[in-house]
């Protein structure tokens, strides 16, 4: 019963984690880029990486050392929407990632690198798009708690 105490408090705390700095980035990447900015950007993208990485840890030994058991999510389509939205998210924070690296590597070579004008759209949009994903994932986690979602 406390192993799976701990590990919703661990998965809680992971994904406040993984959302704020989710908010951050979204938030610089509205104001005006410059090199300090693209270094917060690749910190943040860095912690935010480590955050799903964790998450999706801790979210496998809740299946496995969880009370509800494998059984529960198994068959749980709710759980398993769940899942497809944090890979989809995943899948979303691949090119925002490269970019942060790329401009990164950019401004080593050059301090006066500036990103351009149409990434910072792009990324933007993607950004928000993984926010919308997150919101879903926070529907079906309550569906998913419910079974069926009545």
């Amino acid at each position: 019963m406390l192993t799976d105490l701990l590990l919703a408090i661990a998965h809680h705390l992971l994904v406040f984690a993984l959302i704020s700095m989710l908010v951050a980035e979204s938030v610089l990447l509205r104001g005006p880029v410059d090199a300090a900015a693209v270094r917060r950007l690749a910190g943040l993208d860095a912690g935010y990486g480590m955050s799903a990485v964790l998450l999706l840890a801790v979210g496998v030994s809740r299946l496995l050392y969880g009370v509800k058991g494998m059984d529960f999510y198994q068959h749980n389509p709710w759980f398993h929407a769940k899942f497809g939205l944090f890979v989809l998210v995943a899948l979303l924070s691949i090119l925002p990632t490269a970019r942060f690296l790329r401009w990164r590597r950019a401004l080593k070579r050059d301090p006066g690198f500036v990103p351009d004008a149409r990434q910072l759209g792009a990324l933007r949009l993607l950004i928000r798009l993984e926010l919308v994903a997150v919101a879903g994932i926070f529907v079906c986690a309550a569906a998913m708690a419910r079974y069926g979602g009545f």
